[in-house]
């Protein structure tokens, strides 16, 4: 039975706890803050308030938008500060990484992921791997911004060319190069797969 697509209610950005070399990765997790916000919807992240992390958080609430933080209780006071912490929506706190992950898939309605770590990078596979296996249909967005992604998105090509993903049509995620596109791209997919057609979809793996 194929499984219907919610509406976009809330997105789960992964990213990094640093800011990173390249001030444009700070700035687009500012810009896709305010985007979120601005149409309306929900931030779901890791909690953290430094780095990529803290500028999208930062960017939902300046806009008045809302953000739930999900954080193990071991990263508290590594990614961010108790204080901090206590000036997002909703705060979930988390035994461990594991069901930081879940917890964090049960409320997202999509899953974006901007410049970050082997962290980030570990998040975002998991959920293609999930797709891959036909546990949901959600929007998965890689936010290229100046390439970053471009020597992942190569291996994830070979890895297709050379016969391992076996299931090519269900792992299909967007690669966005502004943050700015991040979110009509979004609501453009899941608008698109909820009527059966791919016509919307603006770019694909």
């Amino acid at each position: 039975m194929t499984k219907q697509i919610a509406p976009i209610r809330s997105i789960c950005v992964y990213c990094g706890s640093q800011p990173g070399r390249d001030a444009a990765h700070i700035q687009a997790g500012r810009a896709l803050g305010k985007s979120i916000a601005d149409h309306g919807l929900r931030l779901v992240y890791g909690g953290g308030t430094r780095g990529i992390m803290g500028a999208v958080a930062s960017g939902v609430l300046s806009a008045g938008g809302e953000v739930t933080g999900i954080i193990p209780e071991f990263l508290m006071d590594k990614e961010a500060t108790r204080h901090s912490l206590g000036q997002l929506s909703e705060l979930v706190v988390t035994a461990d990484m594991h069901e930081r992950k879940h917890k964090m898939f049960e409320r997202a309605d999509a899953f974006v992921a901007l410049p970050g770590g082997i962290g980030t990078l570990e998040e975002i596979v998991e959920i293609m791997t999930w797709a891959q296996l036909g546990r949901h249909r959600k929007p998965m967005i890689f936010g290229n911004i100046n390439g970053f992604w471009n020597p992942m998105l190569e291996l994830f090509q070979h890895m297709r060319d050379q016969g391992f993903v076996h299931t090519a049509h269900l792992v299909q995620p967007l690669v966005i190069d502004s943050a700015e596109g991040i979110v009509p791209a979004i609501l453009a997919s899941a608008g698109a797969k909820g009527r059966g057609g791919e016509a919307d979809i603006i770019s694909r793996l």
